[in-house]
């Protein structure tokens, strides 16, 4: 085994995507799987994970799907104890449940003080509580007695650092995320295991079918003028692609940052270091 294998690879380890079926879990899932992991891709949506779980069988990479409701715990556990049963152990655990909702983002149309307080909550449950708290209660009570340890991984946002227009439930719930991040690290590798690492990624602006509405104008391929303005604003230039994510996704799964635990990683092209001028 090369070193970077060594030091950057997960032969032989099991790593769970909760939310794998879209576009940033599944660019993440191809990483994990090409760098040797057993994969499971996990998704609300039992037809995306199969779809993304077949594209990438396509390329002999050994990916199992299977359907999560990641804001039951119920089903969460059900989930834990089938992959438990057949591997033994899960080395990486990786939630990318999230996203936003049009209802919670203000508009033309729609003022801040106009904004539904259930839409506020269901975008602060997706992204908090499935996104982060849920998984790390149920997939974490097994990974604190891993002899050698494990790795969490939370989606956060670039709104964590920099709170942007129109998106105030996405944004205070990724700040909370972040936040969360933080506390578990401490309190996992104090109470449990110091071999057991928490840490998040702030992606930039990534194109997603959840934020398409707000970035590009309905042909699909002109950016809104708050896209182009974002652009502006990237130092890079562009919008992120998914597989982005993958190298800075292996560097926190895997050895090579063993001495890591408790940081926010941002990707995003510069955006979180232009002050715009």
């Amino acid at each position: 085994m090369s070193f970077l294998e060594k030091e950057f690879g997960l032969k032989d380890r099991v790593a769970v995507l909760l939310g794998g079926g879209g576009g940033l879990g599944s660019a993440i899932a191809e990483g994990f799987g090409k760098a040797g992991a057993d994969v499971i891709v996990t998704d609300i949506s039992r037809g995306k994970a199969e779809r993304v779980a077949a594209k990438l069988r396509a390329e002999d990479l050994k990916v199992e799907p299977l359907e999560v409701d990641a804001l039951d715990q119920e089903s969460l556990e059900r989930v834990c104890r089938t992959i438990l049963e057949k591997h033994g152990r899960i080395d990486v655990l990786l939630c990318a449940v999230g996203g936003n909702l049009p209802a919670a983002t203000t508009s033309e149309e729609t003022s801040f003080f106009d904004l539904q307080r259930d839409a506020l909550e269901r975008v602060i449950d997706l992204n908090l509580f499935g996104g982060a708290i849920l998984p790390a209660q149920v997939f974490g009570r097994h990974m604190v007695g891993n002899p050698s340890g494990g790795s969490m991984l939370f989606i956060s946002s670039i709104n964590a650092f920099r709170p942007l227009t129109r998106i105030a439930g996405y944004s205070a719930a990724k700040a909370a995320v972040s936040n969360f991040t933080q506390w578990l690290a401490v309190h996992l590798a104090r109470e449990y295991s110091p071999k057991l690492r928490v840490n998040a990624l702030a992606p930039g602006f990534f194109l997603t079918e959840q934020n398409r509405y707000l970035l590009l104008e309905k042909d699909g391929q002109t950016a809104t003028p708050r896209g182009e303005q974002i652009k502006k604003h990237t130092p890079m230039g562009r919008f992120g692609d998914p597989k982005d994510l993958i190298g800075a996704a292996l560097w926190l799964a895997s050895d090579a940052s063993r001495f890591v635990t408790g940081i926010v990683v941002p990707v995003d092209g510069g955006f979180s270091a232009y002050s715009g001028v």
